[in-house]
């Protein structure tokens, strides 16, 4: 059984997965709790499955790019996890879970997070294979830098307040936004990339394991 952990931003997601069926799952808002709410939130979600902390076989985390505090809070509570009980992890970007939750179309994918003080960090992906494949290193902009990237039909999900709905809507044909629904992190497609590259026999170090921060330097998007 693999347990899947995303603490990227305010919303929080953990899901426990068997290869045939996810068997549990939590997302929630948190204002900052991640600390006190993580390891209460697992009891819960393994009482439900009834099942136990020993029957934890891997665990996929996501990365990053997300909070600061909050990817370090989940990184550190899975190492520990991970240490205790000498499973592997399995670090996944989170804007690749994010992409893995849309339909593939043949169409160019943006998947967004808040990155703060206004910002957005956006992933940009295509269709390859039947999957979403990432087109180029993420980056941090504003959601005005977003829209004007936007010059032909293209997907966008994720994170986005209401008035950064508004601007990209006003690309009419063009910015095709996902549902509020639809752009929900859930923790299943985490659990579901955590346990392909599990079962390949691609892990992390827990220890060398690290988040995914972007920066943007001296004004320019990094």
């Amino acid at each position: 059984m693999l347990l899947a952990v995303d603490t990227s931003t305010r919303w929080v997601g953990l899901a426990l997965y068997n290869g045939a069926q996810v068997l549990s799952e939590m997302v929630w808002a948190t204002h900052d709790h991640h600390t006190v709410e993580l390891a209460p939130a697992l009891a819960s979600l393994l009482e439900r499955s009834e099942a136990t902390a020993a029957d934890i076989q891997a665990i996929g985390v996501a990365l990053g790019p997300g909070s600061f505090t909050s990817l370090r809070i989940g990184l550190g509570f899975v190492k520990g996890i991970a240490l205790a009980r000498h499973i592997p992890i399995v670090g996944i970007p989170t804007l690749d879970v994010l992409a893995a939750a849309q339909t593939v179309r043949d169409l160019p994918l943006a998947a967004v997070l808040q990155a703060g003080r206004g910002r957005l960090a956006v992933a940009w992906y295509q269709a390859e294979k039947g999957a979403w494949k990432a087109a180029e290193p993420a980056r941090v902009m504003q959601v005005d830098d977003l829209a004007q990237q936007i010059h032909k039909p293209t997907l966008v999900c994720g994170e986005l307040t209401a008035e950064e709905r508004q601007q990209l809507a006003r690309k009419r044909k063009n910015g095709i936004l996902a549902t509020p629904a639809q752009s929900v992190r859930r923790p299943a497609f985490l659990a579901e990339l955590a346990w392909k590259r599990w079962r390949a026999g691609r892990v992390d170090d827990p220890v060398a394991v690290s988040p995914i921060y972007l920066h943007i330097v001296e004004g320019v998007h990094a």
